[in-house]
Order: C-alpha cells, then sequence, then structure tokens
C-alpha cells in the first residue's frame, strides 16, 4: 500500500449542519488509514452537530477568524514566514492577486495562510482544501510559503462567485482539483491549461445513514381538510434556494387543494420569507422549523409526502451544485420536486424519478405541485424510481475510493 501522508484539510467552518456531505468525506477517508488534521478559518455557529461530527477523530485548529482579534499569533506568523524560502514568491503571488481584489478578505488569507506555516500542526505532509474561493486562498498561501503540495475540493458557491482569473491560477497551482456537478467540471476544465486534472466526484451518500424506509409514504390527496398534503423542504434560506418563488407557487394553489408546507432550515432571509408568507395568506398552512439535527430530518423525509427546492441561480451568481437534501429525500423513495438549475438534472429527470420545472417560474412550479399532490400513484412511482437512483448511483463510498485513487496516485509520483 502507498505511503499515506498527514494531510491538513482547511475548511471555511467545522462543524457546520449544512456540511453533511463534507464530514461524510473526512470520516470516509479516516476509515481508509488516512491521517487527517482539520484547519478551520471560522469556529462554528450551529448549536447542533450531526452524529458524523462526533465519529470523526481529527483534531480541528482553528485559525484567526480576523486578524485583530489575535494579533499577536498573526504576528509571530509574519516573523517566521521572513525566514522561510517560499516567503518571496509568496509576497509576488499577493501583491500580483491583490490589484484583482483590494479587500480585507485578501489580507486576512494571508494573514491567516501565515499563522498555519508557522503553526503546521502535527508535521502535515499535504494540503487540501474543502472550497476553491476563500479556503483554498489560504491553502495556496500556505503551500507557496511551505512548499508542500496541495489539492482541492470545489463544490458550488465557490466555483460561480470566483472570478475566472482566480480560478485559472488556483487550478494551475493545485495538483488537482475534484468536484461534485457536471456544469462545474465543465465550467473549471475550460478555465485551466491542465484540464485532465479536475475530476468529477459526485458526494453521494453514506446509505449505512439513509437506510431503505420500509413504510408507505401516504395516499393523500389534497381533498381532506382534516389530513392535508405534507409538503417538505431542508435548506438555508438563502436567495439561491429560490424560496420566494416557492412561496409565490404555493400562493397560486387552488384553494380548494388542502396542503400544509414545513421548512426545515436556518438562514439569512427567514424573517423575509416569513413576512412574505404572511403577506401571500399563507402564514396559517406553514411551520417554520429552524435547524434540525439528521436523525430528525431523516424522520421527516419518511413522514412528508411531496420534497420541492427551487433552485435558482443567484444576482451573484451562486447557485446550488447537486444539493444533498434532493439526495436524502431521493434515498427515502420521498418525490422531489425541483427546477432544471446547475446539478439537479443530474439527479432527476422529469417524469422519469422526479418533477424538474425552470427555475424562476411560480406558475410552473404550482402547476407541477398541483400535479403532485392531487397523484398519490405519481408520487410513489417518481420517489421510488429515484430511490432506485440514488442506490445505484449515489452510494458515497465511491467518491471516497474515487479520492484515495487520486491521492495514491499522486503520492507514487518521484518527487
Amino acid at each position: 500500500m502507498p505511503e499515506r501522508r498527514k494531510i491538513l484539510v482547511v475548511l471555511k467552518g467545522y462543524p457546520r449542519l449544512s456540511e453533511t456531505f463534507i464530514a461524510q468525506e473526512l470520516l470516509g477517508l479516516e476509515k481508509a488509514g488516512f491521517h487527517l488534521t482539520l484547519i478551520s478559518m471560522r469556529r462554528p455557529t450551529d448549536t447542533k452537530r450531526h452524529p458524523v461530527h462526533d465519529e470523526i477523530k481529527a483534531r480541528v485548529v482553528y485559525l484567526p477568524e480576523y486578524l485583530h482579534e489575535e494579533p499577536l499569533r498573526v504576528l509571530k506568523g509574519l516573523f517566521a514566514g521572513f525566514g522561510k524560502p517560499g516567503f518571496k514568491a509568496l509576497m509576488k503571488r499577493f501583491l500580483t492577486d491583490l490589484p484583482r481584489d483590494m479587500s480585507r478578505n485578501r489580507f486576512r488569507r494571508l494573514g491567516q495562510a501565515l499563522v498555519l506555516a508557522r503553526e503546521w500542526p502535527d508535521n502535515g505532509q499535504w494540503l487540501h482544501a474543502h472550497f476553491i474561493h476563500t479556503p483554498a486562498s489560504v491553502t495556496d498561501y500556505a503551500s507557496i510559503l511551505t512548499g508542500v503540495p496541495w489539492t482541492v475540493s470545489a463544490h458550488a458557491k465557490d466555483i460561480w462567485t470566483s472570478p475566472d482569473w482566480e480560478l485559472n491560477t488556483k487550478l494551475g497551482t493545485a495538483r488537482w482539483a475534484v468536484t461534485c456537478t457536471r456544469s462545474g467540471w465543465e465550467h473549471m476544465r475550460s478555465l485551466t491549461g491542465r484540464p485532465d486534472a479536475v475530476h468529477l466526484s459526485y458526494h453521494g451518500l453514506d446509505l449505512a445513514r439513509f437506510g431503505r424506509f420500509e413504510g408507505q409514504h401516504s395516499n393523500r390527496d389534497g381533498t381532506d381538510p382534516s389530513d392535508p398534503v405534507f409538503l417538505l423542504s431542508v435548506g438555508r434560506a438563502v436567495e439561491k434556494k429560490g424560496y420566494d418563488v416557492l412561496l409565490r407557487a404555493l400562493a397560486l394553489l387552488p384553494k380548494s387543494l388542502n396542503w400544509r408546507f414545513e421548512h426545515i432550515g436556518g438562514g439569512d432571509e427567514l424573517a423575509r420569507l416569513k413576512a412574505l408568507a404572511a403577506e401571500l395568506g399563507l402564514a396559517g398552512n406553514i411551520v417554520w422549523k429552524g435547524a434540525m439535527a439528521q436523525k430528525e430530518v431523516l424522520a421527516h423525509y419518511r413522514s412528508a409526502d411531496l420534497f420541492a427546492l427551487a433552485c435558482r441561480i443567484a444576482a451573484n451568481g451562486d447557485r446550488d451544485g447537486l444539493p444533498n437534501v434532493l439526495v436524502e429525500a431521493s434515498s427515502q423513495r420521498l418525490m422531489c420536486l425541483s427546477t432544471d438549475v446547475s446539478g439537479v438534472p443530474e439527479l432527476l429527470t422529469n417524469g422519469e424519478n422526479g418533477l424538474v420545472v425552470p427555475p424562476e417560474d411560480p406558475m410552473a412550479l404550482a402547476g407541477a405541485l398541483e400535479a403532485a399532490i392531487r397523484d398519490p400513484a405519481l408520487r410513489r412511482r417518481l420517489g421510488d424510481a429515484a430511490e432506485k437512483r440514488v442506490r445505484e448511483h449515489f452510494d458515497y463510498h465511491s467518491s471516497i475510493k474515487q479520492l484515495i485513487h487520486l491521492f495514491e496516485e499522486e503520492w507514487q509520483r518521484p518527487s
């Protein structure tokens, strides 16, 4: 077996409820014998943890979130940096980047990289970043300063909100990159002279945590006021999730149709969405549940009748990759309704294993919602097909094997 080097994994924040796909990957690498140390650029803000976080053994080191909060640590990093062979190259790179991104954020990433290079936890021998925007900036700078190679997992927002020049630069210095949707993969390959170093790797799902649902989803069809159809959505209340579009679609449903909607997740737009729901006359049909642990979310997938997520491209270009919640819901035979944005069509095919409509179209969304609410047999057929697709093509063990292969292949190369 090839040498398995100690990897410093740079993350924007850890642990995070919304990033279970990262946590399950970390756990998979640990189980495969990799030695990890997690380098978090921010401290956790979630009040709950998923069980997978408690299974990960890796030590977590927190960098200064804001440089002024730990000035001594930053100064020590700067003075130590002067003596490193890569310092001149780092400053040349930083001064090239700075005119194109004249921001405090750019200085913060330099400072965090200097701290990381000085403290260098657990004698790390490799650097890997999750997200190709700010975590990759810290990782790239630390790699230049220390000479330790780096790789990156890119996801969604980080790809689509990063300028092309920055993606080109990082893809030129990283040994390889993986990403989780074909659209992101094609975009990154178009921006680098090393397209073969960009790999497509779906996150997949830990099916041991999302075992088969042996029960039955209900036959509710919206005709019984005392037993309304249960609509569910899980996701942060942010622009790219399209919850305002979903609310407007719900407002277009016939008044005679009986439904209730539950939303699970936090997010900055919750207050605005609640106000919109009240304005549309929907408040009595909606329960906003906030963030929940994975076990509670699983129970909701199994009791719901229909899952809806109105993904869209945000004004700043941000968008989902392939939302993990769609994979999770599908694994429980819960029919999903979403939009043809980014990686969603890589999981859901309209009329075959889900319903897919254009983004930003409340009328089309309402039409699909009504069809699914009225037809429990349709929901059952599409939900069964979705589960089959997930269990055949989205088992996360496949992505873990691919990552292991990429690392081991890299480490077999001559120095």
